[in-house]
């Protein structure tokens, strides 16, 4: 079996330095995904930061490292951005903070908004109404005058971060969405300052002001963003869930008092009392009582567990029928859902494949428009008609408007954090953005038959008697009679009378024979337990039954003769039984056309047996731990995208060596950080949600690529120009503000839309 640190160094999809810090950094004026290569690549330079991960659409940054955090904040500004700082130490006031400064962003953009819209909504309606907006007396030019030192105004009040996130970027050789905008705006304001100062510098035809264009846009594009900032709020659901679920305040029983005190306080060893109806506040190992606990807030699986002495409980699940005092084992950010918030916050923090792709694009995107845009304005100087320089402004505008790509940088992001939180929300525990993206793609999954498709634990699972005593009376004697052995058979047998509450009796001359079996007597009466040999060996007629137990051995139980006084009393067999789900859950697997393997160490008869039982028609039988890993290469050698199921640790290099590794786990220790994926519930139906959620996952993300890049490829012909021959119709710069607004919009609700995604119900 493999250590826990073995298994961490064979594991190729571990995140790098989890043994560094680190640290997260709050962004402001990063407005597109072209901005996020830059912001990343700016902390990596720092000495000490091994690694700097974005989310665009939080606005915050995860560095790991040990780079002091004012060197950070200095990098970041160097960049042309800022950035800063939290104080807060719990992830529940950390999440606070954020909503709090997303509260605050959100007013100022509304209230920008509105001043913005304030002028330029009447300046619209004023040129749907009257008409031209041209200068061409003096009165008209002193009017004029005093609209463009209001629309000044706006541009410093309402649109400033443009203009100052603009010269940032210029200072550092790169450009992004607010060059875009302030260009694009800035333009159209100059032009028509020149036409109100010196209207005798342009053609008569051409004496038309934007005014009413710099307004609107920037207005539109203050309440996009707004709206935006309203609408990512709610992708942190599933965290808010995580966090709700940590009780305040645990009663602990310090110096034979109970003491009610705050959950940070709780210590390592401390004993804590948890009555019916409150939640367990830590994790710990039950020592006196029992009770039903809910942990299906943190499993997806909604029957109560039952709890006794020595069984361990996790923080945040929900105590229901009787008294619990524990022993605490993890306390603070030790415990599983401290662990399990920090996993999915690092999966929704990071890049799947196709979403660095996208930040790749954003990065030459907004050069090669700027590109076009002067190109536009030079085709119209040159080859369009009077007034020229009017319709060069207007779709040079145009062009910069309605190709800004900040609706591209929130299409991955957006969908990758919902998309996690809701696996979570199954139960599922995703590691990272890889592995969410690769694990929509699996076309083979290879299924672990211990404790994977079967329990893991094997059971009394038929009693077949051939005498008068009752199943009770049988197991009751066969159970004191393996009460001195420790085979695992014996356990089983043991563990299956405990379960129907049977007292086991003293047993005397016990003799554990090889290969055999045990004999002894209990209660004056001799008793025999074992195979074929043992019964012949002693005289005890089997033959009437001998066909029966090769039936149960091709069923995959382990057959076991009993004789009580010379006499043959009963067949015990014992078996691990499948899961209760797992054909089912197998099916659905199946039907998702996933070829589905199963892998055992176990003979090929016994493998067949559980095999054709489970539905599955491919399995490896009789292979040793250490070779599970080259089954795995044999099917990605026929091309499969391989998926590999374990209980996370003796699978180890099989779970590193697949392309996504799913660990069935119970939510504590290894088993959260043992692979890609992590089923904190022992269901395969996890598996097929898992992949459900991630295709649906990756199928948001591609809708929003699309939307964003075709939009933004699309409308750039058409604010270009493109239908002027054709039509005579020329895109207006206000309704490419409009639209560029509202595609971030569309971007967020539609990642939204994932929040209403459910796995198949079983």
């Amino acid at each position: 079996m493999a250590s826990v640190q073995d298994q961490e160094q064979c594991h190729s999809h571990a995140q790098p330095g989890q043994s560094a810090a680190r640290r997260e950094l709050l962004i402001e004026g990063a407005g597109c995904a072209s901005c996020v290569g830059k912001i990343e690549k700016a902390l990596k330079q720092v000495p000490g930061v091994q690694d700097a991960v974005m989310n665009f659409a939080q606005r915050t940054v995860t560095v790991t490292g040990d780079a002091a955090e004012a060197q950070l904040i200095k990098a970041v500004e160097a960049a042309g951005y800022n950035a800063r700082g939290t104080e807060a130490e719990a992830e529940s006031d950390l999440l606070a903070e954020k909503e709090q400064a997303d509260w605050a962003y959100y007013k100022r953009l509304m209230r920008e908004m509105a001043i913005a819209l304030a002028l330029g909504i009447p300046l619209m309606i004023y040129s749907i109404v009257v008409g031209e907006m041209t200068v061409t007396t003096n009165l008209e030019r002193l009017a004029w005058l005093l609209v463009g030192l209001l629309t000044l105004g706006v541009m410093l009040f309402s649109g400033r971060h443009f203009y100052v996130g603009a010269w940032k970027s210029f200072l550092n050789h790169s450009a992004n969405m607010d060059t875009l905008i302030a260009l694009g705006t800035g333009t159209a304001w100059l032009y028509s300052m020149v036409v109100v100062f010196f209207p005798q510098a342009v053609p008569e035809m051409a004496r038309h002001v934007y005014f009413e264009a710099t307004a609107m846009i920037i207005g539109l594009i203050d309440l996009g963003l707004a709206l935006e900032v309203k609408a990512r709020g709610r992708t942190s659901e599933a965290i808010k869930r995580l966090i709700g679920l940590q009780a305040k305040t645990a009663r602990v029983i310090r110096d034979g008092q109970e003491l009610d005190i705050p959950i940070e306080q709780v210590l390592a060893d401390d004993r804590v009392r948890v009555r019916p109806g409150e939640k367990i506040p830590v994790d710990g190992v039950v020592t006196d009582g029992h009770s039903a606990v809910d942990e299906s807030m943190l499993t997806g699986e909604p029957m109560p567990v039952e709890k006794g002495v020595d069984d361990e409980v996790v923080g945040g699940t929900l105590n229901k029928t009787g008294s619990l005092v524990f022993r605490a084992t993890r306390v603070g950010k030790d415990t599983a859902l401290a662990r399990i918030i920090q996993m999915v916050k690092r999966a929704q923090n990071s890049k799947p494949p196709i979403g660095r792709l996208a930040d790749l694009i954003a990065g030459y995107f907004v050069p090669v428009i700027m590109i076009i845009a002067v190109l536009s304005a030079l085709a119209w100087l040159n080859f369009g008609p009077e007034p020229a320089i009017a319709f060069a402004i207007v779709s040079a505008t145009t062009v910069l408007i309605i190709a800004c790509p900040c609706a591209l940088g929130l299409a991955t992001p957006m969908s990758v954090m919902v998309g996690v939180g809701k696996a979570a929300e199954a139960g599922v525990l995703i590691r990272n953005g890889e592995a969410l993206q690769t694990a929509s793609k699996i076309s083979a999954m290879i299924l672990d038959k211990t404790g994977t498709i079967t329990e893991g634990t094997p059971r009394v699972t038929e009693i077949h008697r051939t005498a008068q005593r009752s199943e009770a009376q049988l197991l009751q004697l066969a159970a004191s009679l393996e009460a001195g052995s420790e085979h695992p058979l014996a356990v089983s047998i043991a563990e299956s009378a405990r379960a129907r509450s049977l007292p086991l009796d003293a047993v005397e001359q016990f003799q554990a024979l090889a290969g055999q079996g045990v004999r002894g007597r209990v209660n004056g009466h001799a008793l025999l337990f074992g195979n074929e040999k043992l019964m012949r060996g002693a005289g005890v007629e089997i033959a009437g039954q001998v066909d029966r137990a090769q039936q149960l051995a091709a069923q995959a139980q382990t057959p076991m003769y009993f004789a009580v006084d010379g006499q043959l009393e009963a067949i015990i067999a014992v078996a691990d039984p499948l899961k209760e789900d797992s054909i089912a859950a197998i099916k659905r697997l199946q039907d998702d056309g996933i070829r589905v393997v199963m892998l055992t160490g176990d003979n090929r008869a016994t493998a067949e047996a559980v095999a054709a039982k489970a539905g599955i028609s491919e399995f490896f039988a009789e292979v040793l731990p250490e070779d599970k890993a080259g089954k795995v290469v044999e099917l990605q050698r026929q091309g499969e995208v391989v998926g590999m199921t374990g209980d996370g640790i003796n699978d180890a290099p099989a779970l590193a060596q697949a392309d996504v590794g799913f660990a069935i786990g119970t939510g504590t220790d290894v088993a959260i950080e043992s692979a890609d994926v992590t089923l904190m519930r022992g269901s395969l139906h996890g598996l097929a949600d898992a992949i459900a959620v991630s295709r649906a996952t990756l199928r948001n993300i591609k809708q929003n690529l699309f939307g964003a890049f075709i939009y933004n490829v699309a409308g750039v012909p058409f604010a270009a120009g493109v239908l002027y021959p054709f039509f005579g119709l020329l895109l207006s710069p206000v309704i490419a503000g409009a639209a560029m607004a509202f595609s971030s919009l569309t971007v967020v609700s539609n990642a939204n839309r994932l929040r209403l995604f459910k796995a198949q119900q079983h």
